[in-house]
């Protein structure tokens, strides 16, 4: 790495610079991280399949009924989706929406239950005020 310059002010700017570059790309490594997820569930999916033609193929898997809505149990999991706005001012803080949300805007990539639970953790990302993720996620100011 190259000599830092002494002064302050300049210490600063580059130190400003750097963490806008870190925020910028943290949607990214969300992103690689999701499609290397879904690269492993293709593989592993191919890797279940039978090897030759005389195995026998499995047979179909029951899935369980959906529990009826009058009964107040219909307790889907739900997905969520991050959406990263930015501004000539610099980025917005990254909204954490439900993927049913309709105030979504632009391109918002989806994220894991787990992922949103741990990104509303930051102060730099906020729940989106209309379909209200944290509530969903049972996490309460």
């Amino acid at each position: 790495m190259a000599a830092l310059p002494p002064d302050p002010r300049r210490l600063r700017a580059i130190l400003a610079f750097l963490e806008d570059r870190i925020a910028e790309n943290e949607t990214v490594g969300i992103y690689l991280r999701l499609q290397s997820d879904a690269v492993r569930a293709a593989l592993a999916g191919t890797e279940e399949l039978p090897r030759s033609p005389r195995a026998r193929p499995e047979p179909p898997r029951r899935h369980r009924p959906t529990p009826s809505p009058d009964r107040g149990t219909d307790r889907r999991p739900s997905s969520f989706v991050v959406q990263q706005k930015r501004t000539p001012d610099g980025p917005e803080p990254a909204l954490i929406h439900t993927t049913a949300c309709t105030m979504t805007e632009g391109t918002a990539h989806p994220i894991r239950t787990h992922e949103a639970r741990v990104a509303l953790t930051d102060p730099n990302i906020e729940p989106c005020a209309f379909c209200r993720p944290d509530n969903e996620l049972g996490i309460l100011d």
